[in-house]
């Protein structure tokens, strides 16, 4: 029965060229766990297309068993994730850009050779749509209505009926806020259909995360913008709601194409 293995795990922050740019700035860079980053590309004169960029990392603190306690640690994962987001972003100021999920991992070097191989095409494709365009968020907000103002004593029959008028007039005006809300993102929508290449529509953020804020996320997309017409794009998104009192517009970017990266899946097994 062969030992298990114990040399280290390969992580794969992403997949780019095998271009000069990236070889000078890879030692530069710190990766996850102040690990160095380095490029992973086929042997030999011809490179190919594609090219990991990863980094070894001891096995034990990034097995399978290690993950499953580290990803509880919200501490650990913040940093992680800060990391892996770090190099992606170094990466992506100087050529186009794969990225690759948090804690993508291979056995060791020849694994990930292996699987570079057999996917080095698809990869190489996507690059190639990726290629001169940049990713941006856009959220629609609709903001908190007023508190409820009691009528003035002269016109108000009763407390009671007072208190129910101006509740009555907080949910209208809590109503005309989400119809506001719709004629933004409707505009956004056609922002996107004349600049944007490709959108991917993200699930509105709710929960603990938001719960501090006072405001409605209704909606949270991503765009890909090829350069070119970035400005354009953002220029036209900053009137999408100035009209609109009871709506926010929020553009967060440019972005590496997390949301467009969908590495292919691996071939079949036998």
């Amino acid at each position: 029965m062969s030992a298990p293995p114990t040399g280290p795990l390969t992580y794969v922050y992403a997949v780019t060229p095998p271009a000069p740019a990236v070889r000078l700035l890879l030692p530069s860079l710190t990766g996850v766990g102040g690990r160095p980053v380095t490029l992973l590309h086929a042997p030999g004169d011809d490179p190919g297309p594609v090219a990991f960029v990863i980094s070894e990392v001891p096995r034990p603190e990034w097995d399978e068993d290690a993950l499953k306690a580290r990803f509880e640690d919200l501490r650990w994962l913040e940093d992680a994730a800060r990391s892996h987001h770090r190099v992606v972003e170094a990466l992506a100021a100087h050529t186009t850009v794969l990225p690759l999920r948090l804690a993508t991992l291979y056995e060791d070097r020849a694994g990930a050779l292996g699987a570079l191989r057999a996917r080095g095409q698809a990869f190489a494709t996507r690059l190639a749509r990726l290629s001169g365009h940049t990713e941006y968020g856009v959220k629609v907000h609709v903001l908190p209505a007023p508190p409820p103002r009691a009528a003035a004593p002269a016109t108000a029959a009763s407390p009671g009926r007072a208190y129910l008028q101006a509740r009555r007039a907080q949910r209208h005006d809590h109503e005309d806020r989400f119809r506001q809300a719709g004629l933004a993102a409707g505009r956004v929508c056609a922002v996107a259909g004349r600049f944007a290449a490709d959108r991917v529509a993200h699930p509105v953020q709710s929960g603990p995360l938001t719960a501090a804020s006072p405001e409605e996320n209704v909606l949270n997309d991503a765009y890909l913008v090829p350069d070119a017409q970035a400005e354009a794009f953002l220029t036209a998104l900053a009137a999408a709601a100035h009209d609109l009192p009871g709506v926010r517009v929020e553009v967060t970017g440019p972005w590496a194409p997390y949301s467009f990266a969908a590495p292919p899946a691996p071939p079949a097994a036998p």
